[in-house]
């Protein structure tokens, strides 16, 4: 019987061990692994571009919105602001204090022996400065616009040239006082009151030698005060 040896078995046993190995294997697939997890990470990193790129772009319209949006509020101040001047323009021109209804309201306000020699006003006003908006503790107090009080004085001076001088005044008070006109802007108890009377003195009549007894007094009234 003949005896075969195969001289290359030993080498092929040690190539099949070879191939068989268990940490050629863990390499091959660690490889793997790290290629994968490369890939990954890649798109990960390509995603937070494109993710900040569109926060960019997001970022810059809100920008530009929130400049709109300043503006926009900014120009509605304005607007009230000169609506509510307006208003008070209109209502200040509605109410002012017109001299030509006094002269006219005194043409009516006639008595006997009473002589109108002057008509006077005074008008002062107090102003009152505005104050802005402030936030207190996450509240917003809202501010107080500018006002203006007016206070106007009406005052007259007659003469009564009556037989006993003096006589008509309290009458001529109480006429003005009752007027339409003057009961409308004095209200019930700013009628006017004597505030100076002089001594009787004689008063030059025209076209006579002689003249006439007469006292002059002087008439004030306030009228009702009023904030604008």
């Amino acid at each position: 019987m003949a005896i075969r040896l195969n001289l290359l078995a030993e080498a092929r046993a040690a190539e099949d061990m070879r191939r068989r190995d268990p940490v050629k294997r863990s390499i091959w697939v660690g490889g793997l692994l790290a290629v994968l997890m490369l890939a990954w990470s890649s798109s990960l990193q390509l995603k937070a571009m494109v993710a900040k790129r569109e926060l960019s772009k997001t970022q810059g319209q809100m920008s530009v919105f929130t400049n709109d949006y300043k503006l926009v509020v900014e120009n509605q101040r304005k607007t009230d602001e000169i609506r509510r001047r307006t208003a008070a323009l209109d209502r200040l021109t509605a109410e002012r204090f017109l001299h030509a209804n006094v002269l006219n309201a005194l043409q009516l306000t006639t008595v006997e022996d009473v002589q109108l020699l002057r008509y006077r006003v005074e008008q002062i006003y107090s102003a009152t400065e505005g104050t802005k908006p402030k936030t207190n503790d996450n509240r917003v107090i809202p501010g107080k616009p500018a006002t203006a009080t007016e206070r106007i004085s009406v005052i007259l001076e007659a003469t009564d040239s009556s037989p006993n001088p003096g006589d008509q005044i309290t009458k001529f008070k109480e006429t003005a006082s009752m007027a339409p006109y003057f009961r409308d802007i004095l209200g019930k108890t700013n009628v006017f009151s004597l505030k100076q009377i002089s001594q009787p003195q004689m008063m030059p009549v025209p076209g006579s030698q002689i003249g006439r007894s007469c006292v002059m007094f002087t008439l004030e009234s306030k009228l009702l005060e009023k904030t604008r």
